[in-house]
């Protein structure tokens, strides 16, 4: 099977929904590269499409570096970045797929919308995206 778009989109959709903070959400293969993505309605984009490719593909890269050490600390949850103007966040689903997701700076209570909101809806659906064949 190959990848399901209607799927994919439907899922950024609802984790857009999960937060009023949430400001832009992508699903990335295990090549960095952007398989859809969705931002809030209204919100002003800090970053261009092409910079957003970038951004994916050097945060996929920094997932696959941290995986040595997995055997002695751990499979890792999320990566966080807080930065001046919006906070992100790395979740890895599976080997072959990754959410990103931008918050508001403001945002103070992100580990909870991640991790009962966000991992809960990925631990729900995760069997959607092992059947999925990541064909790019």
């Amino acid at each position: 099977m190959g990848i399901d778009y209607e799927f994919l989109n439907s899922f950024c959709k609802g984790v857009l929904a999960k937060g009023k903070s949430i400001r832009w959400v992508a699903m990335v293969n295990k090549n960095g590269v952007i398989l859809t993505q969705k931002s809030r309605e209204g919100v002003k984009l800090l970053l261009t499409e092409e910079e957003n490719e970038q951004y994916a593909a050097s945060a996929i890269a920094r997932q696959k570096t941290r995986g040595k050490f997995e055997p002695k600390i751990g499979k890792m949850v999320y990566a966080f970045g807080r930065y001046d103007k919006l906070h992100r966040a790395t979740i890895p689903i599976n080997e072959n797929y990754y959410l990103l997701i931008t918050f508001d700076v403001e945002e103070k209570s992100f580990d909870s919308i991640i991790m009962e909101r966000v991992v809960t809806m990925i631990a729900e659906n995760k069997s959607r995206f092992v059947t999925m064949d990541d064909s790019i």
